[in-house]
């Protein structure tokens, strides 16, 4: 529906412009559909804006007004002809004619403003393109107008005026189709209309110094600019508005090359015409135009020579540094750092985020780019000033210390750890983002990427211990070998066998019957004997022997929960629970892992609980999703260590939680007034009004049991009832002597 005006016009005035010449070549017929293509074109014009409504509609109405003007001139000189059978030159009919212009030119100054980019290279290209074609317009037509003999003094300015508002037409036009416009179908309309409009009236220019030509050939170019113009008014894209961004403009067409290095020999190409250098004017216009494309070459250039250099230094910029953060990134890091002698003491503070990658999963990352970005700002401002501040990987920075004593470089990482405490405010969320911080130093290094390596070390001892900033020492190095052999031992220790899963109970007051039992995983070292899992687990974390040892428990608790329930159903624990750590629910097949074990011992899914900590869901992301998943297939969620972590309260609302266990630190002093006791019985009227079940970990005295069942808890789990035993010794406990007294 929007088009069919558009085309509607097209197509009647490309059809008027056929029958133009159908007609009588002197009858009154043709002479008035002459006009009325004229007239019917300013309609157009303004039927477009009032349409579209553009924003800039004065540049349009003075399109209107040039054809109108143009048109009554035709009327006028119509009338000379058919009714005063006269021709005369000049006549009122030119004032008309020139009349059109003004607003015509006008026009397409705003027109050429507002559409184009200004930038030197444009204007310098425009320039050439507009004195090339300028000097050939002026040897083949305004010189010749303007020595050429004439009646009146007024019979010449008008033959001049013509052409001149064609130059002024011709410089326009240059700088439209060789600006870098916005290419809209309605831009390339009026151009090729206001083309079509100089060509003609160059050409009858032409033919009337050397020719009797009255410019009928021609009519159809000024009758199908006409067309055009009113096209362009009746195109949507006429009311775009301003010239395309810079980076629209990254690549210079072919086309616009090609002319601007034409234009540029036309100068001495004009030196081989002898019309041209037969006379000093002609001689003297083609010197100040080869003077003028020289002048204009060497500043374009010049331009070409400092864009290019301003594009090596952007790109030598976005090859050194980091675009979201602003500061260096680890290849200019490492290259500053290996300019650096070891013997000038440089040291380096490496920052690992903690905590990160909880706000890209639950806040997006638009939210964790604008975190990056302050905690960046924050790190240059807490940095010394000869420091280098680089963005090392994705959470990760580092600070460079040239020439930095060993309390120097602590205090910066003191500073570091106190700034990067505070609160975040990104968009409406205020966050808290931590940060691990590890110190290298460069005494006794063997090179650059030892100072680095020694700070990332660091780092990541300090996020395994808590500390706000640890220094490298050989210690780390040490504890970082033992960790790689503990490492392939566990590899060797699950092909060997070495590993077993003990059992401990879980007693419901006050009987003290085992209501379930947790499995646990225990190593028999054939020479170390037993190795504790505080030391073996977080190895096998960091190295990913985790979820083959995870799997491995699983299948095994689940086997002896089949075994229980079929030998003594009546006695077999309600349900096993099985800890997993944050390194399997990150592995988005765990889910189906779990679904397949229970497949294969057919144990039913209600007689398994999942034990996470707080700590491996903190995070959300594939942690959440995969407890979800579990709890689709009926596997029970315990959330161990309940209190210690995050945001504990917070977490019973995204997690899917149905066992909490209370932490062995509020049980511990239960048996006081303080404030344990208060959040013990806080915590066991969340788990009531959540509909959850409560287990109280670490139980190891009776008074403690008492004191658990008075505020109500019934499941208890400790050494008071029992330590982790094999499965076979399980069956031996008498829940008698475990029973609570209350």
């Amino acid at each position: 529906m929007r088009y069919r005006l558009l085309l509607g016009w097209i197509v009647a005035g490309t059809a008027a412009t056929v029958g133009y010449y159908l007609l009588p070549r002197d009858g009154v017929a043709a002479s008035m559909l002459y006009n009325a293509i004229g007239f019917c074109s300013a309609l157009m014009i303004v039927a477009g804006v009032r349409r579209y409504r553009p924003r800039r509609p004065a540049m349009w109405y003075l399109f209107a007004a040039g054809q109108m003007s143009a048109v009554i001139g035709d009327l006028i000189w119509s009338y000379y002809v058919f009714v005063l059978h006269q021709e005369p030159y000049p006549s009122f009919a030119d004032v008309w004619y020139l009349a059109a212009y003004p607003p015509l030119v006008l026009g397409l100054l705003q027109f050429v403003r507002s559409r184009t980019r200004s930038d030197m290279e444009t204007l310098v290209d425009a320039g050439m393109v507009a004195a090339g074609l300028g000097l050939v317009f002026w040897i083949f037509v305004l010189q010749p107008t303007a020595t050429t003999a004439s009646a009146s003094v007024l019979e010449k300015v008008i033959s001049i005026a013509y052409p001149a508002a064609d130059a002024v037409l011709l410089a326009l036009l240059t700088r439209l189709f060789i600006g870098a416009g916005a290419r809209t179908p309605s831009a390339r309309l009026l151009g090729a209309g206001a083309l079509l409009l100089f060509a003609a009236d160059a050409t009858f220019s032409v033919l009337s110094l050397h020719s009797g030509s009255d410019g009928y050939e021609l009519s159809a170019g000024w009758l199908l600019s006409y067309v055009f113009w009113g096209a362009a008014a009746l195109h949507p894209s006429m009311a775009a508005e301003g010239p395309p961004a810079p980076a629209a403009d990254a690549a210079v067409s072919r086309g616009s090359v090609v002319l601007t290095a034409v234009c540029s020999l036309l100068a001495p190409a004009m030196l081989f015409v002898p019309q041209a250098g037969a006379s000093l004017t002609g001689r003297f216009a083609i010197a100040t135009v080869g003077i003028v494309l020289c002048v204009l070459a060497f500043v374009r250039t010049h331009g070409l020579i400092r864009k290019v250099q301003r594009k090596t230094h952007q790109l030598e910029h976005l090859a050194t540094h980091d675009d979201l953060t602003g500061t260096a990134n680890r290849r200019h890091f490492e290259n500053t750092l290996r300019r650096i002698p070891l013997h000038d003491s440089p040291q380096v503070v490496f920052l690992g985020l903690t905590g990160f990658k909880s706000v890209n999963d639950e806040l997006g990352r638009h939210v964790g780019d604008e975190v990056l970005g302050q905690l960046a700002a924050r790190i240059r401002g807490a940095a010394p000033t000869p420091a280098s501040v680089a963005r090392m990987g994705g959470d990760e920075f580092a600070v460079l210390l040239p020439g930095h004593t060993d309390g120097a470089a602590d205090q910066v990482a003191a500073r570091l750890a106190e700034v990067m405490r505070e609160p975040v405010l990104a968009g409406s969320n205020e966050l808290l983002v931590g940060a691990a911080i590890g110190i290298g130093d460069s005494d006794g290094a063997t090179g650059p990427a030892e100072v680095l390596r020694r700070a990332e070390a660091a780092m990541y001892a300090a996020k395994d211990t808590g500390e706000p900033y640890r220094r490298w020492s050989p210690a780390l190095d040490d504890r970082a070998g033992e960790q790689a052999r503990l490492g392939a031992e566990i590899r060797a220790a699950l092909d060997g066998g070495q590993f077993r899963v003990v059992y401990q109970p879980i007693v419901a007051a006050p009987d003290g019957r085992m209501a379930a039992a947790e499995a646990l995983v225990r190593w028999e070292h054939p020479e170390r004997g037993p190795i504790s899992p505080a030391y073996f687990i977080p190895v096998a974390e960091r190295n990913g022997l985790i979820v083959e040892l995870g799997a491995w428990v699983l299948r095994t608790a689940c086997e002896q929960m089949v075994s229980w329930r079929n030998d003594t159903a009546a006695a077999a624990p309600g349900y096993l629970s099985v800890n997993v750590s944050a390194r399997q629910l990150a592995r988005p097949g765990f889910p189906q892992t779990v679904a397949d074990i229970l497949t294969a011992t057919g144990l039913p899914p209600g007689c398994l609980a999942v034990e996470v900590t707080e700590t491996a869901v903190f995070g959300g992301g594939q942690a959440v999703q995969a407890l979800h998943q579990l709890r689709a297939l009926g596997v029970r969620i315990a959330l161990d260590d309940f209190g210690t972590g995050h945001s504990s309260l917070g977490l019973l609302r995204t997690v899917p939680v149905d066992i909490l266990k209370v932490d062995k630190s509020f049980v511990d002093d239960i048996a006081g007034a303080g404030e344990h006791r208060v959040i013990a019985e806080a915590l066991i009227h969340v788990c009531e009004g959540l509909g959850l079940t409560a287990v109280a970990e670490g139980v190891e005295t009776a008074e403690q049991a008492d004191v658990l069942y008075g505020l109500g808890y019934r499941l208890l789990q400790g050494y008071h009832f029992g330590r982790p035993v094999a499965a076979a010794d399980l069956d031996r406990l008498r829940p008698a002597e475990s029973a609570v007294t209350a």
